[in-house]
């Protein structure tokens, strides 16, 4: 009788284990390897350009800049946290160059990725072109990058730019890249440091750092003024952060030296 209920217990316990048992993972198809990221890139960069650049053409004056900084920091906060799981939402050049040199991603997708930022910076600024008022537009310069206007604002700019962006590029990567570090938060964190950055120093570069954001609106304002900066100071910020994660910060895995 002891060895009858025995087997039956067995045959319960083996059931119950039949019928937990989760199904085995499908492993993503071209379309999801391949095309859903660049399609994320795409929308993603978009709207936080199209939100960014409506914050800063509608802004209220008293506002400063406390309005485009809120805007800025949350919109890349919700964006990050919906895409994260298709694209790993860099929405960003550096970010994506410094993902690649911390061995977040695979050089093939790398020139996708570049391709559907810079395509969603041009869409969201002709967006917020059609959004915004005619008035507006042309007194904000479309959101284009004026606030340098002679060559002796910019060392400081570039400087500016350079590290601000190193330091929100180290927060992705060490918040979504580094095994030892990786964060849940990662979406609220990159969101305030761009919130922090504006908020220092947007009188002295108007703070970019995301080179997709400044080319966006120049093409479809077409504003070219010491455009460079945009691309010189954030892709140099994003290459440092991803230099002091090689070589210092990073966990055995991604560190190059010192381990």
């Amino acid at each position: 009788m002891a060895i009858e209920k025995m087997e039956m217990g067995e045959v319960g316990t083996s059931l119950m284990s039949l019928e937990t048992k989760p199904p085995p993972a499908r492993p993503p198809n071209k379309f999801e390897r391949l095309f859903q990221p660049c399609l994320a890139e795409l929308v993603g960069t978009t709207f936080f350009v199209f939100i960014g650049c409506v914050s800063v053409i509608e802004n209220v004056e008293s506002a400063g800049r406390l309005q485009p900084a809120l805007v800025h920091g949350l919109a890349i906060a919700v964006m990050v946290a919906c895409m994260a799981e298709i694209s790993g939402s860099h929405f960003n050049p550096p970010f994506t160059l410094a993902i690649y040199l911390c061995g977040g991603m695979e050089l093939n997708m790398v020139a996708p990725y570049l391709v559907s930022q810079l395509v969603g910076g041009v869409l969201g600024a002709a967006m917020a072109k059609v959004m915004t008022s005619r008035e507006n537009f042309s007194k904000a310069s479309g959101a284009a990058f004026a606030l340098l206007q002679t060559d002796s604002d910019i060392g400081a700019a570039v400087f500016g730019e350079v590290a601000m962006t190193c330091l929100v590029t180290m927060v992705v990567l060490l918040g979504a890249v580094n095994t030892t570090t990786r964060s849940p938060m990662v979406p609220f964190m990159v969101g305030c440091t761009v919130i922090i950055n504006i908020l220092a120093g947007g009188d002295v570069s108007g703070t970019c750092l995301n080179p997709a954001r400044a080319f966006g609106p120049a093409i479809v304002h077409n504003y070219w003024v010491y455009h460079w900066v945009y691309w010189v100071g954030p892709i140099t910020g994003g290459l440092i952060a991803a230099v002091l994660v090689r070589l210092l910060l990073g966990d055995r895995k991604i560190r190059l030296i010192l381990k």
